[in-house]
């Protein structure tokens, strides 16, 4: 499977056209980093991200979101949905997000099973 892409946001929301999403694979280990931002417009890359990484055969697969500069409440819910569907003992890690996708998580899914928030 081809895990490097890099998605733009759809043209139907060129109001919108300044935000923009990259997601890349990590060299040394299992997972993507994503830089710009996950808001309406760059929403249809980022659940595909999610999709690709539901399909993953790993224990623990890594998000690397530093360079993440916005998400708003629905990108958080999309990983949090992406989450609930994993297999028992499968886990997403997420590595430096924004301070308000811990927040969301905490206030919406507080026992979230299959997330864990790391700062590295």
């Amino acid at each position: 499977m081809d895990r490097a892409w890099e998605a733009d946001p759809p043209d139907v929301f060129p109001a919108q056209s300044a935000g923009t999403l990259q997601v890349r694979p990590l060299a040394d280990r299992t997972g993507w980093q994503a830089a710009g931002e996950i808001s309406l417009a760059t929403r249809p890359a980022w659940e595909q991200a999610l999709d690709r990484l539901a399909r993953e055969d790993v224990e623990v697969y890594h998000l690397e979101l530093s360079a993440v500069t916005f998400v708003d409440v629905a990108g958080v819910s999309a990983l949090a949905v992406a989450a609930q569907g994993l297999p028992e003992g499968r886990r997403i890690m997420l590595e430096q997000p924004p301070a308000a996708v811990g927040r969301v998580l905490d206030m919406f899914w507080p026992d979230l099973p299959g997330v864990e928030v790391v700062s590295r």
